[in-house]
């Protein structure tokens, strides 16, 4: 049947030039006489229409309903319940229903891979025109909702354009990533309950233990420091059905600059409100991000950014605490990619955690050597092992397994061995024993030895 509908608007599209469909347009703005005009031209705004009639039906129809939208009653508005209404009603009525039809085709069309990309960028333009003057003035938050949620479940590629068009253009006001973190976190809870539902048994498996201590949103947001706005980016995908632009779109946003697209002035608030709240949305967004059941890759890639991208922007960086120790007792590469934030944590925030020497002292494998963010876990090894109150043992513990592992690991890792166990021993000088250890009776037997070997029997040094 659907298909048969679609043959048949088709039909209906083909049936009208380039020239029709604007003159079409004009007759739409001119007069309500051809207010039928309406239903035909938005039969073009379709993935499945050429470009140009697109464009054409897009430009008619965002200056026919840019100036009414203020006026039309809210979408739960009913004409059935009292058929003696005012005709005037019924007809806003009517448009505002025309009006969600256009929304719904702008959002299909801004979605849609087979879109052309000036054309999607030109649409999503007129969305956001549409969610700054839908409500009165304010903010349309219904609206955005929507495109966000249709991103959300879209089949978009990670690296698609329209991603980025939203994070470069709209991601810098401060109210589009207020009420991007709200909508994200309504599409986290429900993500969340529908991977529960779906995930099987093997891909518990690789999915990350959630933490239990924390009721927080979901977004990425703006950390606003009084007077600083550093812009911050990530670049993660989850893999999961209707997760991954969820995730980009989290994951895109950046510290925004004081700039509002539509308030008020007298809702405008201080700096150092704004970057209160600011950070508390960010944190919320991030607790219910984590929350989801992430693919493997992804929660790697998410613990790789953690430290540098949203532990500093939020409001209490120990909220992160349950996650980072339960990613850190999983083992292997991930536990070297959750060091840097809970070291973090750990030396900046007052976090306590009594296996963290065990834990560090159970990665040091032969593996550790050839892992990708080798590096980096040498400088956190290093940096671990560098406070003065490290007791002895510890600090002897490490030395010896160091070296033992430098008969294990290629050459270039037996010289970072060599330069951990420098530092190790001239931190530690308690420890120097375990490589200046001689009995005196045995050194004796070898200076004699040598002396034996180096002096003639007059007394002459031998060459």
């Amino acid at each position: 049947m659907a298909s048969v509908l679609a043959k048949k608007k088709g039909k209906k599209r083909e049936k009208h030039s380039l020239t029709d469909l604007k003159a079409l347009g004009q007759q739409l703005l001119a007069s309500r006489a051809h207010i039928n005009n309406l239903p035909i031209i938005l039969a073009f705004i379709s993935p499945n229409s050429p470009p140009q009639y697109a464009l054409e039906s897009l430009l008619s129809l965002q200056s026919f309903f840019t100036p009414l939208v203020p006026e039309l009653p809210s979408s739960s508005s009913s004409t059935y319940s009292n058929p003696d209404l005012d005709p005037e009603f019924i007809y806003r009525v009517w448009l505002r229903s025309k009006f969600d039809d256009f929304i719904q085709s702008l959002t299909d069309l801004v979605v849609s891979p087979q879109s052309d990309d000036a054309l999607r960028e030109v649409v999503l333009d007129s969305i956001m025109e549409f969610v700054k003057v839908g409500n009165a003035g304010k903010f349309q938050s219904a609206l955005y909702h929507k495109l966000l949620r249709a991103i959300v479940h879209s089949v978009l590629g990670v690296n698609d354009i329209l991603l980025d068009l939203l994070a470069t253009k709209y991601f810098s006001y401060i109210d589009v990533c207020y009420f991007t973190y709200i909508s994200l976190e309504k599409q986290a809870r429900t993500l969340e309950g529908k991977e529960d539902i779906n995930v099987s048994p093997d891909v518990e498996k690789n999915v990350h233990p959630r933490p239990s201590c924390v009721e927080m949103p979901i977004v990425d947001a703006h950390a606003h420091d009084a007077g600083v706005h550093e812009p911050i980016t990530f670049e993660i995908a989850v893999k999961y059905p209707q997760s991954q632009q969820y995730t980009m779109i989290m994951l895109s946003l950046g510290l925004p600059n004081l700039n509002i697209l539509r308030i008020s002035s007298a809702q405008v608030l201080s700096s150092r409100d704004v970057s209160k709240k600011m950070k508390l949305k960010f944190s919320k967004a991030w607790i219910s991000f984590l929350r989801l059941p992430l693919p493997l890759d992804v929660y790697k890639e998410v613990l790789v950014k953690l430290h540098q991208a949203v532990i500093p922007y939020l409001s209490n960086p120990i909220m992160l605490c349950d996650f980072l120790t339960r990613s850190y007792d999983i083992g292997g590469v991930v536990s070297v990619m959750a060091l840097s934030s809970l070291y973090i944590l750990m030396t900046q925030h007052g976090l306590e955690y009594p296996n963290f020497y065990n834990k560090l002292y159970a990665l040091l494998e032969p593996s550790i050597f050839m892992a990708k963010h080798r590096a980096k876990f040498f400088q956190l090894l290093d940096s671990c092992l560098k406070s003065s109150l490290l007791p002895a043992y510890l600090a002897a513990a490490f030395c010896k397994k160091l070296s033992r592992l430098s008969l294990f690991v290629p050459p270039s890792g037996a010289l970072v061995i060599i330069a951990l166990v420098h530092n190790l021993l001239q931190r530690h000088p308690s420890i120097n024993c375990l490589v200046h250890r001689f009995h005196f009776k045995a050194l004796m037997a070898f200076l004699g030895q040598a002396c034996c070997l180096t002096m003639g029997r007059n007394g002459e040094l031998l060459v």
